[in-house]
Parts: C-alpha cells; structure tokens; sequence
C-alpha cells in the first residue's frame, strides 16, 4: 500500500508506483469522485470530450431538436420556481 503525507497547503505527492498504474504524467488533470461518504476514487481526467461521441445512443430514439430542449429546460425551471 502507497501513502503520502499532506502539506499545510493541502499539497500532496502522489507516490510513484500510483503515478505509474494511473499513467499520470506532469501536467494531467486529476478528478476525486465520492464513491461513497468519506471515500473517494482518483481518477485522471484525460479523457477526450470525443470519447462520449455515442455513448448516450438509442438507435430506438428519435433525434430531439434544440427547440425541444430549449422547451424541456424552460419548463423545468418554470416548475423549479
């Protein structure tokens, strides 16, 4: 198991053999996502918003407009009031 020790400016090193698994270079963003109360998961950030071209598709589901979308929100945060 790897550890690190905060500094008092909230600065911590992530240890090398952690840096090696996760492929993190100098540079690469890195995201603490809350996996369940008081434990959280690193994880780097680097992927590409070109990645999630697809992810969502339904071949089922017809296409909505900008339009619809436009109406969908305003509708909500006329119910949110």
């Amino acid at each position: 198991m790897s550890s690190a020790t905060m500094t008092s400016k909230g600065q911590v090193t992530i240890p090398a053999k952690v840096r090696e698994a996760l492929k993190l270079e100098a540079g690469v963003r890195i995201e603490f996502v809350e996996v369940e109360e008081g434990k959280f998961q690193l994880m780097p950030a680097t992927r590409s918003i070109r990645e999630l071209r697809g992810m969502f598709h339904d071949a089922g589901r017809r296409p909505v407009s900008i339009e619809e979308m436009n109406a969908a929100i305003a509708k909500r945060a006329a119910e949110s009031r």
